[in-house]
């Protein structure tokens, strides 16, 4: 219906002013969208107020001519002015209900749409550094991200989730040595450096790796004479290793690098969540190895003149994304930076021809973007082509503490922790309760609870409550059906709330995929649970008439078709049963 409402929209400007410029910059500025609530219509449009200063009319002029005409379409109960330069339209009933007629018919396609247009999408996402579990903090973005990609997938876009692999830095030597110290602790005394990795997962990982591996060396020499200074004193214990045993030390680095990211992967499988494609720093290459990719990407910036030498170092000029200074890509000894890798990495995104790179990075990777906007508009593409969306640390508590989360420190609550506490479902949807780029306070205790202050379990309840009653009035009368026609030829209007909220599913989905908001469809799935609810406590639907309880049930699996749907589209499972 609000296609044809458009259509008439688009007709009727074009009769008062024929520049089809002018009238297509009004329709995208303008809105036609459902009511907030029945007392207003069914529908309603600004495009009056929209398009008077364009058109030279007053406001009220111009939507009383654009009332009129709707009016003799006979298309519509009843159509009204309202404020100035607003329209409002009440649907016939048949219509209005015909909502209902289309979610029994599209099941579990409605809300689904191709307003994506078949684009290519790539969302990277979580690629935590694999140098140890996955904890809470991850969860947000590995959510948020997921979410995202069902969204989009949902309304026409081909989405390819990635995950990026850090396997080509310095912390996956440190992850190396941390696990071989582990597995000769006792020859050296239990020796640990301060900047090793702790926890109970390097001591499995190393029990794992001593029945492979036989580290050949001078265990003595291997930690004598360690410097104060912690990061130089790792440094050096990995340099001695190396020295002493390399064929060991790739063994080892190779086998602990692929426990970790086999932890993360099941991790992540257990939390719902799959990706596409895993994609390791180390293919990207060395910028020693002039036929790397890393080297390919430099020396074209070099050669575009937007590299260039300094004080012994590669730099790259910044300049074009407004970035605050210039940024090194190799340093005086020769090594590549983090950035280098990156620039690499988005080369490679973008010759796979995507039309939109989605990076989920955390909040405190803000000062990033521009760099690498800069190195994508460098290297010929469009910046407009990435879209970095920032996920704020989630802070959990249990019972009113806050929980500790420190890699490092091997003091943390993992993912996994969370979800043999509370259930992936539970996790997931907490995670995906905020605007991702606002703090989370995340209580387990809540997330636990069968209270109305518990939004996941409201929302469950309202799916389950439904379940149980078509169980109850089957019971009751089997010979009860959930006929479309019923509802439209009664009088029968108690659930017209219920049917006029979830008419707004489809435009929520839309939002929500244009503006990468997985939070917005939780918002509504709320109202929608909050108002059955209401309506549920309301009226004692076993005891209406067998007529009316058709009405009542065909209504009801509507709404529990939605809440289905739009827990799916957060990978969410409903619940039949609480």
């Amino acid at each position: 219906m609000i296609d044809i409402i458009n259509k008439e929209i688009e007709e009727f400007l074009l009769s008062v002013n024929n520049d089809k410029k002018n009238i297509q910059t009004i329709l995208e500025k303008s809105t036609t969208s459902i009511t907030d609530d029945l007392n207003k219509g069914h529908l309603t449009t600004n495009v009056c107020m929209v398009a008077a200063s364009t058109l030279k009319y007053k406001p009220n002029e111009l939507a009383n001519n654009l009332k009129e005409k709707l009016i003799k379409l006979r298309f519509f109960e009843d159509v009204q002015s309202a404020g100035p330069g607003f329209i409002n339209i009440f649907l016939k009933r048949n219509d209005f209900v015909s909502t209902i007629n289309i979610i029994n018919k599209m099941k579990d396609s409605f809300g689904k749409s191709k307003v994506g247009d078949g684009k290519k999408v790539q969302i990277e996402f979580v690629s935590a550094n694999p140098t140890g579990p996955l904890h809470v903090g991850h969860g947000r973005g590995a959510a948020f991200g997921d979410a995202i990609g069902r969204i989009l997938e949902a309304t026409g876009s081909l989405v390819e989730k990635e995950y990026y692999i850090n396997d080509a830095g310095r912390q996956i030597d440190i992850l190396t040595a941390s696990v071989l110290l582990r597995m000769i602790k006792k020859d050296i005394n239990n020796y640990f450096p301060q900047n090793a990795y702790k926890g109970k997962y390097i001591e499995d990982i190393a029990n794992k790796l001593k029945k492979d591996i036989n580290l050949n060396c001078d265990y003595e020499s291997l930690t004598k004479d360690m410097p104060k200074d912690p990061e130089e004193e790792i440094d050096q214990i990995i340099g001695n290793i190396k020295d002493q045993d390399e064929p060991s030390w790739n063994q080892a680095k190779e086998f602990s690098l692929a426990e970790m990211v086999k932890s993360i992967k099941n991790d992540l499988k257990t939390f719902n969540v799959d990706f596409d494609h895993w994609f390791n720093e180390s293919s990207l290459g060395d910028v020693s190895d002039s036929s790397s990719e890393i080297s390919n990407s430099i020396n074209k910036l070099k050669s575009d003149g937007s590299a260039y030498e300094k004080d012994g170092a590669i730099w790259l000029n910044t300049d074009i994304s407004g970035d605050d200074k210039h940024r090194v890509l190799i340093r005086e000894d020769g090594r590549a930076t983090y950035f280098a890798s990156d620039v690499a990495y988005h080369k490679n995104k973008v010759d796979r021809g995507f039309d939109k790179l989605i990076n989920i990075w955390g909040a405190d990777h803000h000062g990033y973007i521009k760099r690498i906007e800069a190195s994508i508009e460098t290297l010929g593409s469009s910046k407009e082509k990435l879209i970095v969306k920032l996920v704020q640390f989630a802070n959990l508590f249990k019972e009113g503490k806050k929980v500790k989360m420190s890699t490092r420190s091997g003091e943390f609550f993992t993912l996994k922790d969370l979800i043999d506490d509370i259930g992936t479902d539970a996790a997931r949807f907490y995670y995906l309760s905020k605007q991702a780029d606002q703090h989370l306070d995340f209580d387990i205790d809540l997330a636990k609870s069968d209270s109305k202050e518990n939004i996941f379990y409201y929302i469950q309840y309202a799916h389950a409550r439904i379940v149980s009653l078509e169980e109850k009035a089957l019971k009751k009368n089997s010979k009860i059906k959930t006929n479309i026609n019923n509802i439209e030829n009664n009088s029968y209007k108690e659930c017209d709330k219920l049917i006029h909220e979830i008419s707004k599913y489809p435009d929520v989905v839309n939002k929500s995929a244009n503006a990468l908001q997985p939070h917005l469809v939780i918002y509504y799935l709320r109202d929608l649970a909050q108002l059955f609810h209401s309506y549920y406590n309301d009226n004692h639907v076993l005891s209406e008439t067998d007529q009316n309880i058709e009405s009542i049930l065909v209504c009801l699996l509507s709404v529990k078709q939605v809440i289905s749907n739009g827990l799916d589209l957060l990978g969410i499972s409903p619940i039949e049963k609480m």
